[in-house]
């Protein structure tokens, strides 16, 4: 079985680098672990078009560069989605659309082993990430309690409950999205507005004080010094559909001004 590497950054208190995808395609995979930059790769399933052979085949791109995976599912079905991302080999997934503490305590319970010592709802099945010789062994319920568990705070609810949902005990990481959080609140598309933006560094604070690692994700580097200077360490940088989108857009322009000027 693999190590956990996004677990054992957590563990050490070091920091953490991912990058997000949305293409199905494993190849893209190797080529973010070629550069040798990142310590996983989020996979946003929530997003893009996928089955569950497609799963398999993320993960081991990921392991062949030893990196770690994640995969940001659906609110519905929760269960089903992270259960067989874990058994894909992803070690770490990304819940959206929590709104209560008792939503926590379901994600949590959802990729825990089903022991009596973590009372979670993942027992003993054969699929990639085990396969035939650690099936229901300790090896096996340790890879299971050794994946991160990460909340997307982007609902009004969460915000308005967010010191009982961090003390879910379980929670790793959090990662604030104002995209839903302004439409939760009636304000859709104003997610740069100044107070929105407060809400977001309270939420950081919040997490760092109740000793759960705040996430930022980040266009530039230079985006990432105003989170360094309050306390973030771990961040994820850059989408493929942007990457892909600017590129076009700015050298697309500059090649019809040359064509208009020829």
């Amino acid at each position: 079985m693999k190590v956990n590497k996004l677990r054992e950054l957590l563990k050490t208190g070091r920091p953490s680098l991912g990058t997000r995808i949305l293409s199905p395609w494993p190849s893209i995979v190797e080529i973010i672990g070629h550069t040798g930059m990142f310590d996983y790769v989020e996979f946003l399933a929530e997003y893009t078009t996928f089955d569950l052979e497609l799963l398999d085949n993320l993960c081991r791109a990921a392991e062949l560069h030893g990196m770690s995976s994640m995969i940001k599912i659906d609110q519905d079905p929760r269960s089903f989605l992270a259960q067989r991302g874990i058994g894909a080999g992803f070690q770490g997934i990304l819940f959206s659309d929590c709104r209560s503490a008792d939503d926590v305590r379901q994600c949590v319970a959802t990729v825990r082993p089903d022991t009596p010592d973590d009372g979670g709802t993942y027992g003993a099945e054969r699929r990639r990430f085990a396969y035939v010789n650690h099936l229901g062994s300790p090896r096996y319920v340790q890879a299971l309690r050794d994946v991160v568990v990460a909340i997307m705070i982007e609902k009004h609810a969460a915000v308005d409950h967010l010191d009982e949902l961090l003390s879910v005990p379980g929670v790793d990481m959090i990662q604030w999205g104002s995209a839903d959080y302004a439409m939760s609140i009636g304000r859709a598309g104003e997610r740069d507005a100044p107070d929105i933006q407060k809400i977001e560094m309270k939420i950081i604070k919040t997490a760092l004080k109740l000793g759960v690692a705040p996430r930022a994700e980040i266009r530039t580097v230079d985006h990432a010094k105003h989170y360094l200077d309050i306390g973030v360490r771990h961040f994820c940088i850059g989408i493929d559909m942007l990457i892909l989108h600017d590129w076009w857009k700015t050298n697309g322009e500059q090649m019809r001004k040359t064509l208009e000027g020829a």
